[in-house]
């Protein structure tokens, strides 16, 4: 039998147009002589639909896109994610598996194991299945099927399991000739390590093949990249979808022969493709087609504008510098060279005068206290009002270019630099933004060196560094990393070689501008903790760790 994995790009809420994907890759496979097409988990219904769970007519709609693949899907079974309902007690829905041919629901899979933890928020909408259903038979194979996080509590790959069940355990007892596993597993650095390792163990606990399709293309925070597989009872790896764009592929059960996966790029490059994907898709799917970046001559907007120039094509964006009187001539002349390199649309627009008449708006206010962060930070809130301006008037999504070690510890400005609609690099920290920044320059030169050597500044106040008011960028990534994405406490960030009196300020400063980052863009995730709808903590708190 051949079975065809599509590994398609969905928008949440978007019947007509993933039906659309959908019915086009059921022709395609159709065309290869396939007997099955497997698709990602909530394929109709787009991952995660959050809230939209609760409206009865998302429902129905859900019902209605089911209903017409199942006419389409002629000749051939297709094995799609979506949502059935629950007629018992507990959350009214289940997010399901349905094998539709011919007008007709063949055999239907609710997902055993709801993921609560980081971005998942599953078991506030689903009710889970009780066991895994058996496998159903087709031309002559038994097949079990699996949604997701029903393979990720395999005893062994973890040393904490989160869950009681082991649905592949239970599968593994009806002896399977193999194993479908639809998919939304989002894209973090080091994830297809973590999963290859995953596949390579349920294979061998069912001793059977699976076929994994996972989901591909940015959803607001998330970012998915494909990377879907096959593999054989044994855990060879047979195959290897495409990263961060669609795919297809096909696996012939009587005939696996091994084909060469993808040579593997490095975590850079995956990292810098994935913010590509996840800024064209937020835009597009936000229904934008054009961005603005307000550029700085530093490092962080001119990787944001690296990044949006190959999302978006350089037509569709444009870089404003708004010098003040304290921005450099190296500054402005920086955001020049980067705009003219990448062809990007170019304004130029002083704040001065806006800054002055400020100061003398506010001067009876003021009068008599000393100059602080008050007269900085309004440069930096001028900027924004001007950018938000441009966003009004030409119809831009304005990307703010905040990195995740200023973000972490507030060192940026409410209503300022931290304007716009999209985050770009808040998960980037700033010893990565460089990497990356690399990257960008990876086949010729368009954020200039200067960018690279000068040292980090807001610009605020004469002869400003960021290392005036923060560690350097590597040690603070370091502490950074062990307590947000670790979760390590004080004293073992201390025994790992920092500072106490260091570690205590940092972490003093991270919870303390948890307002902030409440108040941020949506930003894009390619961390294990990203800060954002993973991460909640309490604003008002007093909890103080020690």
């Amino acid at each position: 039998m051949k079975i065809a994995v599509c590994q398609i790009n969905t928008t949440v809420g978007d019947f007509d147009g993933n039906v659309g994907k959908i019915s086009n890759n059921l022709k395609k496979a159709r065309e290869a002589g396939c007997d099955l097409a497997l698709f990602p988990e909530l394929t109709l219904t787009g991952y995660p639909p959050r809230d939209l769970l609760d409206r009865f007519s998302f429902y129905e709609k859900a019902q209605r896109a089911l209903d017409q693949v199942a006419k389409e899907a002629k000749g051939i079974v297709a094995v799609m994610g979506t949502i059935l309902e629950n007629k018992e007690s507990g959350n009214p829905l289940y997010n399901a598996a349905v094998a539709v041919q011919d007008g007709k629901i063949l055999y239907t899979y609710k997902k055993v194991l709801l993921p609560n933890y980081d971005v998942f928020d599953e078991a506030r909408y689903f009710a889970p299945a009780p066991h895994p259903e058996p496998p159903f038979s087709h031309k002559g194979l038994k097949i079990a099927v699996t949604i997701c996080e029903d393979i990720w509590n395999v005893e062994g790959v973890f040393t904490h399991r989160l869950y009681a069940k082991d649905p592949v355990e239970e599968l593994a007892k009806a002896k399977p000739d193999l194993i479908l596993n639809l998919s939304a597993s989002p894209f973090h650095h080091a994830k297809l390590s973590v999963r290859q390792t995953l596949l390579k163990d349920v294979t061998r606990k069912a001793h059977a093949p699976i076929l994994y399709c996972n989901l591909v293309g940015g959803n607001d925070e998330l970012i998915f990249d494909g990377c879907s597989m096959s593999m054989d009872g044994s855990g060879n790896l047979f195959q290897l979808g495409k990263s961060f764009e669609e795919d297809f592929f096909v696996y012939d059960t009587e005939n696996p022969s091994l084909k060469p996966a993808q040579s593997l790029e490095s975590e850079t490059a995956k990292i810098y493709q994935a913010l590509v994907v996840g800024t064209k898709d937020y835009v597009h799917k936000c229904s934008f087609e054009k961005v603005l970046i307000g550029l700085s001559g530093g490092i962080d907007s001119a990787l944001v504008a690296c990044l949006a120039a190959e999302a978006l094509g350089s037509e569709n964006v444009m870089g404003v510098t708004m010098p003040s009187p304290f921005s450099s001539k190296g500054s402005v002349d920086d955001s020049k060279s980067l705009a003219r390199a990448l062809g990007i649309e170019f304004k130029e627009i002083p704040i001065t005068p806006l800054y002055e008449t400020g100061l003398k708006t506010l001067y009876p206010a003021f009068k008599n206290l000393p100059k602080d962060t008050a007269e900085e930070n309004i440069q930096a809130r001028l900027r924004g009002l001007l950018l938000m301006a441009l966003s009004n008037k030409f119809n831009r999504l304005v990307l703010s270019t905040g990195n995740k070690s200023e973000l972490a510890v507030g060192y940026c400005t409410l209503y300022g630099d931290m304007c716009g609609g999209l985050a770009v690099i808040s998960d980037v920290p700033k010893t990565l933004v460089y990497q990356l920044a690399r990257y960008a320059n990876r086949k010729e030169e368009m954020i200039p060196e200067a960018t690279f050597t000068k040292p980090p500044s807001a610009e605020l106040r004469p002869n400003q560094t960021d290392q005036d008011s923060l560690p350097p960028y590597e040690t603070l990534d370091a502490i950074l990393r062990l307590y947000i994405e670790e979760n390590q406490p004080p004293s073992k960030i201390e025994k790992a070689g920092f500072d106490a009196k260091l570690v205590q300020e940092i972490l003093k400063k991270i919870n303390q501008n948890e307002y902030k980052r409440r108040q941020m863009a949506p930003g894009l995730k390619v961390t294990t903790k990203a800060f954002g709808m993973g991460r909640r903590v309490p604003i008002a708190q007093k909890f103080n760790e020690e």
